[in-house]
Order: C-alpha cells, then structure tokens, then sequence
C-alpha cells in the first residue's frame, strides 16, 4: 500500500500543465472524429485527418511539424501495410472468382451432419475469412448460409451465427486483415507472433461465440427468416471448372503457413543459422502474400479456366474495393504519428505505469471506446495503437503481439446501429434492430470479452 500511495505521489509531483494539454487534446481530437463519423456521416479518412489537426494545433504543434507528422505516419503506414493489404485483396478475388470458395463451402457441408453443421459453419467462414476483408466475406457467405439453411431446414440463428463468429474474430485478430496489421505496424510487432497468439485466441473465441452461442440466439430470436429474394438457387453450372478443394486449402493456407514458420524459427533457431535467414526471408509477410497469390494464380485461376486476360482483370478487379480501407488505415497511421511527435504516448506511458495499470487492458479499453463511438473497427484499432504505442517500446516482442490483439479484440466489442456490418447483417438476415441486437451485437461483445479474457492471463505467465 505505501509503495502504490509512493507511485502516485511521485506521478501527482511529475504532472505538468504542458500534460493536461496533451491529454485534453487527444480528447477533443477523438471527440471530433467521433462526431465527424457518427453525426456527420463524413468519412473516416477525412474525419481522421480533421481530428490529426485539431490534435497538433491544441497540443501547440507548429504547423509544418503538425504537416510532417502527418504526412510521415501516412507515408510509414502504406509502406508497411498497404502493400499488404492489396495483396490480400488480390487473394480473396482469386478465391472468390474461381469458385474455391464455394469449393471449400460444398466440400465441408457435405461431409457434415445434422448435429455438425453449425460447427462446419464456423470451419468454412475461417477458411474463406483467411484471406478476405470482412466486408467481402461477408456478403460472399452470407448467401451460403442463407442456401444451407433452406437445404437443412435448421434455424437461421444455429447456422448464421456460427459463420459470422468465424469472419468477425479473424477480422479483429488474425492478419492479414487491415486492423491487426495496422496495429502490428504502429507497434513495432511481429506479424508472425501476432498471427500465432491471433489463431490461438481465435479458435476459442470462435467456438464460444459461435456454434455455442448460435444455439442460444436460436432461442432468443426463434422466428428469424432470411427474405426469400436473397436466398439463391444453385444450378448444375455452379459445378463447372472449379479448383479441387485440396489445391483451394493449400492456397489459403499457404501465407499462414509460411508467417507460422519464421514465427517459430524466430523462437526455436539460432540468429545465425541458415534455416532461420531462409524463414526470414520466406515468412516475412510481403513474400508469404505474394507467393500466395503467385500460386494462386494457378491453382485458382488457371484450373478455373482463366484465360491471361482474366486473371489479369480479375487481381485488377480487386484492388478498387479496398481503396477506402488503404485511405482509413494510411490516416489512422498519420492520426497514430501525430499523437507520438506531440508527446502523447510518452503522457500515457507515465500515467499507465505510475499507476500500475495492466497495459493489455488499457489497449482494449481504448479500442472499446472508439468503437462505441465511431462503430468502426478499423478507426478504432489504428486510433487505440497510437494512444497506447509508446507502452510497447519497452515490452518483449511476445507482449507486443498480445498488446496488438488486446487492441483488436477490443475493436469488436458490441456493434450496433453505427457500424456497416450491423444493417448488412440486418437486411441479409430480415431482422429487426432489436433482433439484430440479440444476435449480433450480442455476439460481437462475446468474442471481444472470450478474447481479452485469454489475453491477459497469457500476457501474465508468458515473460
């Protein structure tokens, strides 16, 4: 007790008002996304470099400085993110133009019974979750569902919640997808590690929040019926030329596998050995992605009859959708260096150490409130890791890793009116707002709190 009352006393006496400056700017700032996005309807990209300005010239940023912060974050950030993102993307069109998603959806369903099916479920939105954004997982599989659904007859809650479960927690934990890389990429961590704790924490959140909780939110929303419009009818042509489901897994499978490899030689193999300069090499994340869709264009593309001109217009085709994603996380990174060259981290680093308080935890936390707020889940993982970046400076690359996933998990916590992905669920489900609360929401806030209750308690016995 009398070393706590110590701490706080010496953290009272190191207060400044140039402090209380920072703090409250990094308030306003954030107020003023949350507003910008939330009431304005104006778009993250823009929101965040507004609140960036509004950060540097409240916290007294000269304004070239204010300017060059900026622009550096933005320029680090595509650097080390964009160029993944894009060829994530690039992967995802393969496997959904092809039909390898499809192939791996028929192959799964039809090898599982009654009482496995919501399990399967989960398995197939994993699979297909991999590679692809949320968004466009999400409306690939949403009609997958709505097809298993007709065929079994079983509730849309058993079937649905499963598969949403699979797509949202790789969304928020499992790279490559734009958030954890983000995170990874503001706080210096090994997106090898990142992936390995991210599967790790993934697979319980996912059973839980999934075929557990479907058969609760069966219950709880028992006459839930999808429009009859969107269910879709399968055809014999549905089955033409399609990758095998064995070349299909491989593919996606690939960068995991490769990312897992350095992962485990960075542990296991001496720095100077051969097999550890192989794995660096081959399980960095640009050339784990890029021999991904280099191989994908062949057992994807080319076995799905893709002529040159296809595949090329097919891995073009993919890189449209995503600009706005690439424009959110490039700001959130210029948001994230602006708050480290004003001084804010190290104001945050002090009051999170002087008082003791679990830096997992405050990660989450903070990702949880900008969620709220903005509804986004990407504008809260990159907003999170740069309010509490600086406490990675000093931790092992193991802990940063789980301060990455503490900030994603928290980025998932309770979607509702505000967020895109709850009206998608909505109108693809024919549900009402309170319905979609029960389910959805419901489920978003349990794989956030499964998540972070893993993550501390690895956080504690990992040193």
């Amino acid at each position: 007790m009398v070393g706590k009352g110590a701490d706080v006393i010496t953290l009272a006496a190191a207060w400044t008002g140039h402090d209380t400056r920072l703090i409250a700017a990094t308030l306003i700032a954030i107020a003023v996304i949350v507003v910008l996005i939330s009431a304005f309807k104006l778009h993250a990209f823009l929101a965040l470099i507004l609140g960036s300005g509004v950060l540097g010239l409240i916290a007294g940023m000269p304004v070239d400085k204010l300017l060059s912060s900026f622009e550096s974050g933005v320029g680090s950030t595509v650097a080390s993110v964009g160029v993944l993102i894009a060829l994530g993307a690039m992967l995802g069109k393969l496997l959904a133009d092809s039909g390898g998603a499809e192939q791996i959806v028929d192959t799964i369903i039809s090898r599982a019974g009654k009482r496995t099916l919501p399990w399967a479920m989960a398995l197939v939105a994993a699979l297909i979750g991999l590679p692809m954004f949320f968004e466009i997982g999400l409306v690939l599989l949403i009609p997958i569902v709505l097809l298993v659904v007709k065929r079994s007859r079983q509730p849309l809650m058993l079937i649905g919640i499963p598969a949403l479960a699979g797509l949202s927690v790789l969304h928020g934990l499992v790279p490559p997808h734009p958030g954890p890389l983000a995170a990874a990429g503001a706080l210096n961590a090994n997106v090898g590690i990142v992936l390995a704790f991210g599967l790790l924490v993934a697979i319980p959140s996912v059973i839980i929040a999934g075929p557990l909780f479907g058969k609760l939110a069966a219950r709880w929303v028992p006459d839930a019926v999808a429009p009859e419009h969107l269910v879709p009818e399968r055809s014999d042509e549905d089955n033409a030329r399609r990758p095998s489901f064995g070349a299909t897994l491989i593919t996606v499978l690939l960068p995991v596998v490769l990312m897992l490899g350095k992962a485990l030689s960075d542990i296991l193999a001496a720095k100077s050995s051969e097999v550890r300069r192989v794995f660096d090499f081959i399980g960095d994340p640009l050339v784990a992605l890029l021999a991904a869709v280099i191989v994908g264009m062949f057992t994807l593309g080319r076995a799905a009859g893709f002529s040159r001109g296809k595949l090329t217009s097919t891995v073009a085709s993919s890189l449209g959708p995503i600009a706005g994603i690439l424009l959110i996380v490039a700001a959130g990174g210029g948001f994230k260096q602006t708050l480290v060259d004003a001084g804010v981290g190290k104001v945050i680093t002090q009051l999170a150490t002087g008082a003791s308080f679990p830096a997992l935890l405050l990660g989450w936390l903070v990702a949880v409130a900008i969620r709220l707020a903005t509804g986004s889940a990407t504008v809260a993982t990159v907003s999170a890791a740069g309010i509490v970046g600086p406490l990675a400076a000093t931790m092992s690359s193991t802990h940063a890793a789980l301060l990455v996933l503490a900030i994603g998990a928290g980025s998932l916590f309770f979607s509702h009116v505000n967020d895109a992905g709850f009206w998608l669920v909505k109108e693809y489900f024919g549900l009402s707002v309170g319905e979609t609360i029960k389910s959805w929401s419901i489920m978003e806030t349990i794989i956030s709190v499964v998540a972070i209750a893993i993550i501390l308690p690895l956080g504690a016995l990992i040193t």
